[in-house]
């Protein structure tokens, strides 16, 4: 796990035992007070039984990987969460593979990114009620306060199920806001200063949120986003959650326009636009629009 949480950890009163494969980032959490470890086996060893072993690792093989490395150290009774953006299915499969070994597994929807440690992570907890219960105070130290920002939200999978969605919300949050302010900057005869609006809704409106908030910081340092490019990575979670709308049959077309949205700046060859282009010509005789 990353040293990032350690800090949190130790207010809950719990010894806290950091391993890395990047021997800085355990460095960092020695510094924050826990104990340092050089392998998974010397992490375990300093732990006492029961112990809770979190991962913060990629989403598929990684969490695999790492929890058959980290089975035949550990003792009946023990438990593994899972904090990162794991698809929910996967988490119920580990679950249900763990549970026959003796072992209990906590899937942990967290939020809060790079502020977390500052604000606290928001919590999804999937998981058997009495595991969750037995490791209450690590996640009140980890939220913002003891009894907002985390919850058990049902049994496995749910948690990393519920962190899915929060993320497709996320995309479309993201995507309106962009569009909102883009569409204010191509209103040139008003000239209207997009950094001062951001902070102008950012009290009292009702569409204020911690994402405008920070928006409104990015354009503060870098208000024409010189230098920025025009590509929006998606991690996953949003296609998890078109694909899981269409499963159930519900509908949720603002976020997949997002995702969709997202997909239009991966594009480097933009082939359907050139074919949109083309056929203009064909049936109608309008002019082609060559690249320089």
């Amino acid at each position: 796990m990353g040293g990032y949480m350690t800090e949190r950890w130790q207010l809950a009163g719990h010894q806290i035992v950091a391993f890395d494969l990047d021997p800085a980032a355990v460095k960092r959490a020695a510094q924050t007070g826990a104990k340092p470890a050089d392998s998974l086996a010397s992490m375990v060893k300093q732990l006492a039984a029961p112990r809770a072993i979190w991962m913060m690792v990629p989403s598929g093989d990684p969490v695999d990987q790492t929890i058959a490395k980290l089975l035949p150290l550990l003792s009946p009774g023990d438990t593994i969460i899972d904090g990162g953006n794991s698809n929910y299915k996967d988490s119920q499969r580990r679950a249900a593979d763990l549970k026959t070994k003796g072992f209990e597994f906590i899937d942990a929807g967290t939020s809060g990114g790079i502020w977390g440690l500052k604000e606290g992570y928001s919590l999804m907890i999937g998981g058997e009620k009495a595991a969750v219960e037995r490791l209450t105070p690590i996640f009140e130290a980890l939220a913002p306060a003891a009894d907002k920002g985390w919850g058990h939200v049902g049994p496995a999978g749910a948690g990393h199920f519920t962190k899915m969605v929060h993320n497709g919300i996320e995309y479309a949050l993201m995507q309106s806001y962009a569009e909102g302010l883009d569409l204010i900057r191509a209103k040139k005869d008003f000239a209207i200063d997009l950094q001062q609006v951001t902070e102008i809704w950012r009290y009292g409106s009702v569409v204020r949120s911690w994402l405008l908030d920070l928006m409104a910081d990015a354009l503060k340092k870098n208000p024409t986003l010189q230098d920025i490019a025009p590509y929006v990575a998606d991690s996953g979670e949003g296609r998890w959650t078109a694909k899981e709308a269409i499963d159930l049959g519900v509908s949720t077309p603002v976020m997949n326009i997002a995702l969709y949205q997202r997909f239009t700046t991966h594009d480097q060859e933009h082939f359907a636009d050139r074919l949109l282009n083309v056929t203009r010509n064909e049936f109608g005789g309008h002019a082609v629009k060559k690249e320089s």
